[in-house]
């Protein structure tokens, strides 16, 4: 399985959306009450992933040529990293955690930040990063994680 990452374009935005919305429903969906799910897919619709592209160092991951997934920089957060339901557990959000650790570090980021989900606590374990403390949004509840990053 050939996956491509690079940086995503504005006319991404309706496929990224698409894998956001799919992932947090699927995926996301098991750990939280539909009112935060529904609450996090209003946060992603194409026209404020547009406006995301303009804020962040938002990358893709391609499988012939189809967005399976996405993951943004941010100073020195990962945001939005999510893989389509059905691409899940084959290595691209590892590739894209690879590229946006890359991207870090060529801007000098010393460790990166992950607020992550419920659901993806054990991805980002399996990659080094370490539980920082717990974060309460209403019903949402993130994990604040860290890793140091070393230069290559």
């Amino acid at each position: 399985m050939d996956v491509l990452i690079r940086q995503a374009r504005s006319d991404d935005a309706k496929a990224i959306s698409r894998v956001i919305v799919a992932a947090v429903r699927e995926s996301n969906g098991q750990d939280y009450p539909a009112s935060v799910i529904e609450s996090v897919v209003v946060n992603f619709t194409p026209e404020r992933v547009i406006e995301l592209l303009e804020q962040r160092l938002v990358f893709v991951a391609l499988l012939d040529d189809e967005i399976v997934g996405t993951g943004a920089l941010d100073g020195h957060a990962v945001r939005s990293l999510f893989v389509a339901p059905q691409q899940q557990r084959k290595g691209i959000g590892q590739a894209l955690m690879g590229q946006i650790e890359k991207a870090a570090l060529e801007r000098g980021v010393e460790a990166l930040l992950v607020p992550s989900s419920l659901t993806a606590e054990s991805f980002y374990a399996r990659l080094g990063y370490r539980l920082l403390r717990e974060q309460l949004h209403g019903e949402e509840r993130t994990l604040i994680m860290t890793k140091p990053l070393s230069p290559l």
